[in-house]
C-alpha cells in the first residue's frame, strides 16, 4: 500500500484541504485500476491544527523532523508520496533532499524557495497590505479569514460558506500570533539545495496566484527539469479553487512510466489554458 502525506502551508491545517483528500483517495483507489491501494494522510505542521498547542520550529528542518515522526507514529511505512503546498512544499522539499530514501514521489503546489526565487517573488508586494490586515486582525477570526480568502482564492462562489467554516476552524484550533511569525521566519529563511530531489517531482502552479509569483514554480521546475503544469485562473489555494483539476493532473503524471520522463523543459506544452 502506498501512503500519500498531505502538507499544508503557513498557519493552515488538515481541514483547510477541503474536498481534495477525499477526491485524491477516490481517484487513487477507484479510478486507476491495477494501481496499488493508497492511504491518504493529512499531517499538520507543528503550531497548526492538531498541534496548535506546540511551538513552531524556527527552521524548516525542524518541521521535517516533526512530520517524519508523526508519520511513523501513525504506522505509515515509507517511502511516501508527498503532496504539499506553499510552506508545506518547502518542508516536503527539505525532507526529500535530507532523507531521499523516505520519499518516492513529490508534488509541489505554489511553493517558492531560495536560491531559485527572490524575496519579492516569494511574497508578492501586492499582497503585503492584505497580509498586514490579517496580522492586525489576527484575533478577530472572521475578519482575518475573510482577508485570507480574498488573498488566496479566486473561486468566490462559496466564499461565505468558506469563511464561516474557516472561522470555526480558527476558533477551534487557534494558531498563535507567535507561531504564525515563527512559521513565516522559517519560510523566509529556508534555502533548498540546488540539485533536484532523487524522487520523481511534479510542480503545479496557478497563473493568478496573488500571494506567490508563479515565476517561482517555473524557476523551480526549470532548475530541476521537472514537469510543470499551470492552472489558468486559480489563486494561491489551488486545492480549494479546483480540486478536480489538481487530482486529474496528479493522476496523469502517475500514469507516466517515469514521473519525470517526457516532460523535461515542456512547460508550455502542459499549460492548461
Amino acid at each position: 500500500m502506498s501512503t500519500w502525506i498531505l502538507l499544508r502551508g503557513l498557519t493552515r491545517e488538515a481541514r483547510h484541504w477541503g474536498a481534495l483528500p477525499d477526491a485524491l483517495r477516490a481517484a487513487l483507489n477507484g479510478v486507476r485500476p491495477g494501481a496499488s491501494p493508497a492511504r491518504v494522510l493529512t499531517i499538520d505542521l507543528p503550531g497548526n491544527g492538531e498541534y496548535a498547542n506546540l511551538r513552531a520550529p524556527l527552521q524548516v528542518a525542524g518541521m521535517v523532523d516533526f512530520v517524519r515522526a508523526a508519520a511513523r507514529a501513525r504506522g505509515a511505512p515509507g517511502p511516501y508520496c508527498v503532496l504539499a503546498m506553499s510552506l508545506g512544499g518547502m518542508v516536503a522539499t527539505c525532507w526529500a533532499q535530507r532523507h531521499p530514501a523516505d520519499i518516492d514521489r513529490l508534488v509541489l503546489i505554489n511553493t517558492s524557495m531560495r536560491p531559485f526565487s527572490r524575496f519579492d517573488e516569494r511574497l508578492r508586494p501586492q499582497a503585503w497590505a492584505g497580509l498586514a490586515r490579517v496580522a492586525w486582525h489576527w484575533n478577530e477570526a472572521s475578519t482575518a479569514e475573510a482577508e485570507i480568502h480574498r488573498l488566496t482564492c479566486a473561486n468566490r462562489d462559496t466564499r461565505d460558506a468558506d469563511v464561516k467554516a474557516w472561522t470555526a476552524i480558527r476558533e477551534s484550533a487557534p494558531v498563535s500570533r507567535a507561531n504564525a511569525l515563527r512559521q513565516l521566519f522559517a519560510a523566509a529563511s529556508f534555502s533548498a539545495k540546488r540539485q533536484r530531489p532523487a524522487c520523481s517531482t511534479l510542480v503545479l502552479s496557478t497563473r493568478e496566484d496573488g500571494l506567490v509569483d508563479p515565476v517561482c514554480s517555473a524557476a523551480l521546475a526549470a532548475a530541476w527539469r521537472a514537469p510543470h503544469w499551470r492552472h489558468a485562473w486559480a489563486g494561491h489555494d489551488l486545492p480549494h479553487d479546483d480540486p478536480a483539476w489538481t487530482v486529474e493532473r496528479i493522476c496523469a503524471w502517475l500514469d507516466q512510466p517515469d514521473g519525470n520522463s517526457g516532460f523535461e523543459n515542456a512547460e508550455s506544452d502542459l499549460t492548461d489554458e
